[in-house]
């Protein structure tokens, strides 16, 4: 077996969110739309988090600092816990 072989997942799980409030309830009456893109660990916990779009840079910061709170039960493969990369975009208008 090659040293680089990544097992293949017969059955997948993506991971359970736990606790996600919405970082931007502080924001109102703007439009506002920020996509973010991070891991979720085998610990729960969001690791890696950096914004792939905003309209207001301003708010990126409020936003990867609540993102990081976040907890969730992670991903399974073949029923091990293994990272998980997560899309996600807020939009408010």
């Amino acid at each position: 077996m090659s040293p680089l072989a990544v097992p293949k997942c017969g059955v997948v799980h993506p991971p359970d969110p736990l606790l996600t409030p919405d970082p931007l309830l502080h924001v109102q009456n703007d439009d506002l739309n920020v996509e973010v893109s991070f891991i979720v660990g085998i610990d729960g916990h969001v690791h890696s988090a950096f914004v792939l779009d905003s309209d207001r840079p301003d708010e990126n910061i409020v936003v990867l600092r609540a993102i990081g709170h976040w907890r969730y039960r992670p991903a399974l493969c073949n029923g091990v816990p293994t990272d998980s990369e997560a899309l996600i975009r807020f939009t408010i208008r």
